[in-house]
């Protein structure tokens, strides 16, 4: 299967395979809590200033695709080039779906630590690193652990993505999570009550990945009952999953 090119993007259009950035990934949509100092730096990239590379590493369900996304569309409004390329979605194509990206402002490359110590995606990447660098832009990739931990084996590419800003993720702690999905919902048209906000904390999955779907998945439920999201409502979708 040939590799599609890579496309720059931009909010009301798609990327190569289809992959579009979603609505709510914006910079306004992302309660950093802990992380603000690193919400804050990507932020304020800018083409042509600085490291050529951002490592930004964090467990799951930190925000890591939320903020790429969000940096890709706040781009996309000052009317830059960029792309988002998930690497778990493209991984079957082969490194020849970076092609052509090097002359964009920005590159996002997500879950990059699938690539490790395979040698034609590792080499691909050190090349797309060196055209933005001649052309002034910028490589931002996001991974599950540091850069020294990730396994590359082209010492040159492992130098250059630990050389420039690297920047860590953490999770956010209980109190944190519900003001998050508080704010998630608000931007959906609803209002999520503290007793309700924290019952979902205490028993779901502390990762914001699962908090955020199952919000989703309440915010259907309600549309379709016609109910507020009230603690009893939430209890007893949560025990009807069950």
């Amino acid at each position: 299967m040939p590799a599609p090119p890579c496309l720059a993007a931009r909010m009301s259009e798609q990327l190569a395979l289809h992959i579009g950035l979603r609505d709510s990934s914006v910079f306004a949509s992302y309660f950093a809590g802990v992380n603000e100092g690193t919400a804050s730096a990507l932020s304020q990239l800018r083409a042509g200033q600085g490291p050529v590379c951002v490592f930004i590493h964090g467990v799951a369900g930190t925000g890591k695709t939320h903020l790429l996304q969000a940096l890709c569309a706040a781009a996309a409004a000052r009317s830059e080039t960029c792309a988002y390329l998930p690497l778990a979605a493209l991984n079957s194509f082969g490194p020849e779906v970076l092609s052509g990206c090097g002359e964009l402002a920005y590159v996002c490359v997500d879950d990059v630590e699938l690539i490790a110590a395979r040698r034609d995606w590792e080499r691909a990447l050190f090349a797309l690193h060196q055209q933005l660098e001649e052309r002034g832009g910028r490589l931002i990739v996001a991974a599950t652990a540091p850069p020294g931990a990730i396994g590359f084996t082209l010492a040159d590419l492992a130098s250059r993505l630990a050389g420039g800003l690297v920047l860590t993720l953490r999770a956010l702690d209980d109190a944190e999570q519900v003001v998050a999905l508080q704010l998630r919902a608000h931007l959906r048209g609803f209002e999520l009550p503290d007793d309700a906000a924290q019952y979902l904390v205490r028993r779901l999955p502390r990762d914001m990945g699962s908090l955020c779907a199952f919000l989703d998945e309440l915010d259907r439920a309600s549309l379709a009952a016609q109910r507020r999201l009230t603690l009893p409502f939430v209890r007893d979708i949560f025990a009807s999953r069950e």
